[in-house]
């Protein structure tokens, strides 16, 4: 197999690694579509708590997310490094999550992706499609179909 063939069968994504609490998480860089600093979140009534609000960015009007909440994790601590991803879904439209810090951008191939795999036996949704393998550490990529699910 030439060179051309064997990079045609391994798939490289790029991913936004991100921290929330101790943890790195990835997300797919396809839905990312702005990266804010914290601003101003207007509550809206009778909403689950883990919607904190919406923002104005430059117009529009876009809700934003507690990651953390939505997974069961500590309430957010909004510091410094803290930001808002401003993330493109066909199904939801644009919607904002809160993050503890977005550290880098990464690349990973197929090869150095692992699929999760659940019994039914889990009674919790599992936001996690994988886990990548990057310098030693591992990075679990965030499926955002299954956090927007409700």
């Amino acid at each position: 197999m030439d060179l051309m063939e064997l990079n045609a069968v391994v798939e490289t994504n790029q991913f936004i690694v991100i921290r929330l609490g101790e943890e790195q998480y990835g997300i797919d860089i396809k839905y990312i579509d702005n990266i804010v600093r914290i601003q101003h979140i207007t509550r809206v009534p009778q909403v689950p708590m883990y919607l904190k609000g919406v923002i104005n960015l430059r117009g529009e009007v876009i809700p934003v997310m507690s990651v953390r909440l939505k997974m069961g994790l500590p309430v957010d601590e909004i510091e410094k490094d803290s930001r808002i991803i401003i993330l493109k879904l066909d199904s939801h439209g644009n919607i904002g999550i809160i993050v503890d810090q977005v550290k880098e951008v990464v690349t990973l191939d197929s090869n150095h992706i692992e699929k999760v795999s659940y019994d039914g036996k889990e009674d919790r949704v599992n936001y996690i499609s994988g886990i990548g393998k990057y310098e030693g550490g591992l990075i679990s990529l965030l499926d955002f179909s299954a956090v927007l699910a409700e």
